[in-house]
């Protein structure tokens, strides 16, 4: 029986471990994001010509308004092209697509990727942009969001992240997805930025510079993440990627609790995927090559999704109060509270509200399909897995001003 006890309470301190340096890591940056972030000055006033590549599948219901919206920018007209990848769109969504002044590419591929219709929008589209931005298919951007992305590029960037935000808190889980978001954006990239490392990219809201991002994604054939996987190799390649604050792009946030599962089996999936091929040759660029931009991305692979963080030591915190021994007791109510504090600090002030109080009743619920998730991660990235979305009824320019 001592025995028995002896190895368990060696298996908490090593789940101990796990959970302490990764709370600790995500604190750091948590704090980092407190402060200020300073641009790079520009290196010179070229107005870059932006590809604004929008790739769907099957998104009929929302394409049509996304494209419009892209289309007013406070940018010079003939410096940006909209650029709508159509996927298994109804006859009447390609016509309608057609009367706007945008240019439609329609693919059709036995597996639906993001990456295959990427790849194949720049091979019909040539080479004649100097930015690729990529948007989902229900992303909106601020007026200004092209401005502020060409800012980064005049400063000699290559990559660069946007802000995005929710467009929608309707219900308690787009509340808890908005809340996730923001924190993410505290922590992975704008404390990335102050730490002096890359910024995390999202998978929309994104830009790079079109040539480089062309011969990038040749590479490329994930079903799910591909957006991690760039992220590493760029990191890995010695490219920084920076993250604008200010330059706000409005994504839907999932509104119910199966979709909400749906998405981050597919997160989850990615996840595992990308740490066992990228975590140990980042772990030995970094003693061979001092490449700490690399390993600090891959690092991220190790890290538990936040709702899961949060779900198990909520969970070993009230266990800790009745039944463990006097210093692990206070180890891990500790270390509970590290994590509670991290999340305060990355949580923006908007979300302190009586819309966030009620949301957070779902929150053992969220961690639950979490959980369940982890145990059905089995050929989800080895399909393509799709988030449909819908239309809100909100115009576009009414979902903008509600955010300014």
């Amino acid at each position: 029986m001592n025995s028995v006890r002896i190895f368990l309470e060696i298996l908490l301190w090593i789940f101990y471990a796990y959970v302490a340096i990764t709370s600790l890591y995500i604190f750091i940056f948590a704090f980092a994001g407190l402060f200020r972030y300073r641009k790079k000055s520009p290196k010179d006033n070229i107005q870059r010509k932006f590809a604004i590549l929008i790739p769907g599948y099957k998104e009929d219901e929302i394409i049509v308004e996304v494209c419009r919206d892209a289309l007013e920018q406070d940018y010079p007209k003939d410096k940006y092209d909209v650029v709508a990848i159509a996927d298994s769109y109804q006859p009447e969504t390609l016509a309608a697509l057609r009367e706007l002044p945008i240019k439609v590419i329609e693919v059709s591929f036995e597996k639906s990727t993001k990456s295959k219709a990427l790849n194949k929008a720049m091979e019909v589209l040539g080479d004649a942009y100097d930015i690729a931005l990529i948007l989902d298919a229900d992303n909106l951007i601020a007026d200004d969001f092209l401005m502020k992305m060409n800012e980064a590029f005049q400063a000699g960037y290559i990559a660069v992240q946007g802000h995005r935000v929710a467009k929608n808190a309707d219900t308690g889980f787009a509340v808890l997805d908005a809340i996730s978001e923001e924190i993410n954006n505290h922590i992975f990239r704008k404390g990335a930025r102050i730490m002096g490392v890359s910024s995390a990219i999202i998978g929309s809201g994104m830009a790079f510079e079109y040539s480089f991002f062309k011969t990038m994604m040749k590479d490329v054939h994930a079903i799910g993440g591909f957006d991690k996987e760039i992220d590493l190799k760029m990191c890995r390649d010695g490219i920084t990627i920076e993250y604008i604050h200010d330059a706000y792009c409005y994504d839907e946030k999932v509104q119910k609790a199966e979709v909400f599962q749906h998405q981050r089996r597919r997160w989850l999936s990615a996840q595992w995927v990308y740490f066992k091929r990228f975590f140990l040759a980042s772990f030995i660029a970094l003693i061979s090559k001092g490449n700490i931009d690399y390993f600090n991305k891959a690092f991220h692979t190790f890290l538990p999704p936040r709702i899961l963080l949060l779900g198990f030591m909520s969970i070993i915190f009230f266990i800790s109060l009745f039944f463990l021994p006097g210093v692990m007791a206070f180890a891990w109510i500790g270390l509970f509270a590290l994590v509670v504090l991290t999340f305060f600090l990355s949580v923006p002030a908007k979300f302190y509200s009586m819309q966030t109080l009620k949301a957070i009743w779902l929150l053992p619920k969220g961690f639950f399909l979490m959980f369940l998730s982890l145990l059905k991660l089995k050929g989800a990235n080895k399909q393509f897995l799709h988030t449909k979305h819908s239309s809100s009824g909100t115009s576009s320019k009414e979902i903008k001003n509600k955010m300014r």
